[in-house]
This record gives C-alpha cells, structure tokens and sequence, in this order.
C-alpha cells in the first residue's frame, strides 16, 4: 500500500480529537476500562464473561447486545465457573435462549464453558499467554477478527481490524488497524489498545468518519 504523506501527523492529530470527542460522549468509562484491563490479569470470569461479550457482538450492534448482557450473565450463572455452567448447561442455555434469540450464538458461550472445563483454566491461560490468537480462535465463534476484539478485552495491547478501523485505516493510508494503532502508539505512549477502543467508539460516534 502507497504511504500517504503526513500519514502519522494526520493519525495522531485524529487520534486527538477521537479522544476528545468520545470523552466528550460521556466514554471516559471505557477508556479507563480498558486501561484497567491491560493492567489485571485476567481472571476465568473475565475470560467467561468476554468471550461471550464478543460472540454475541459479532454480527451485532453493540447497544443491542449491552441492553440484554446483564440478563444473559445472570443465565450463565454470573460466568461464576465454567464448570458451575457445565453442570446447568440445558437451563443456562434454556433461559438465555429466553430473551436471546439465536440458538448458535447461546450454544457457542456453552460450549466456552465446555471447553475451559475441559481443558482447565490455568491450562487454557496458559495457552493465550504463549500464543492468544490461535489459542483464541480454538473458540466458538471467534475467527480471525473477533479473536483479537477478545484478546483486547482480556487485556492484551492489541488492535483489532473490524470494519470501523479497517476503512479508517485505509483512509489514513495503513494497511490495517494494527500498523495504524501502532503508529498512534509510538508518538503519543498510550496503549495500543486504548488508542483502538478511542478509534472504535468515535467511529461508531461518527459513522461517516
């Protein structure tokens, strides 16, 4: 991909204003969310509770799956275990599928919870921290894209190229939301994954950016 010129001076002054502007929507939140994120280890709750906040964003508004997390949560037994979900797995499933209605998605956070109880939490998070992407992906539902939405969320200093920062990206002249993320990152100091979270919320802010 062609370079454009004044590419990182243009990213970081948008990176700027991003930020200015999504704080400014009242998402100082999740900017400081994030942050606190990369800095916890994450737990078998975390890894429960965001791996299903992802299977169900995916193909999903966002504002729609946050209107029924908390109830899906309190289905899944509060991601308490993956072996506590496990054992209520039909009634887990049963009444998520209550208010949610798309049966592979519920299935897939089930069997999350299949897998970690398989494997054990302290293996499977061991695994992520030698090679999260391809250890992510072993998920259902989480392929190429949504596997680095949920390392993020775990609290790796990641990227994630979904469609917002795929195109702006491009406009900016970067292959992807990675190189421009990084770039941001080097200047400024923040995280990468902050710098992604700001991208992501103004875009969705700004649908024409």
């Amino acid at each position: 991909m062609r370079r454009h010129p004044n590419r990182k001076s243009k990213a970081v002054d948008l990176y700027r204003m991003a930020a200015q502007g999504v704080q400014a929507a009242g998402f100082t939140w999740e900017i400081d969310w994030q942050r606190r994120r990369h800095l916890e280890p994450f737990s078998e709750r975390d890894l429960l509770r965001e791996s299903a906040w992802v299977i169900l964003c995916s193909g999903f508004r966002e504002a729609t799956v946050r209107k029924v997390f908390d109830y899906i949560s309190l289905c899944f037994c509060d991601w308490e275990s993956s072996v506590e979900i496990a054992c209520n797995r039909s009634a887990c499933v049963a009444t998520a599928s209550a208010r949610f209605r798309n049966a592979k998605k519920i299935d897939a956070i089930a069997r999350v919870a299949d897998l970690v109880t398989e494997l054990g939490f302290d293996q499977f998070r061991r695994g992520i921290q030698s090679d999260p992407i391809k250890q992510l992906q072993r998920l259902p539902f989480i392929g190429p894209v949504t596997s680095w939405h949920l390392a993020k969320n775990l609290g790796l200093d990641v990227a994630k190229n979904d469609r917002h920062l795929s195109r702006m990206a491009e406009g900016l002249g970067y292959a992807d939301a990675h190189e421009l993320c990084g770039e941001v990152s080097e200047v400024t100091g923040e995280l990468v994954s902050v710098i992604d979270i700001v991208f992501w919320r103004f875009a969705s802010l700004t649908p024409k950016v």
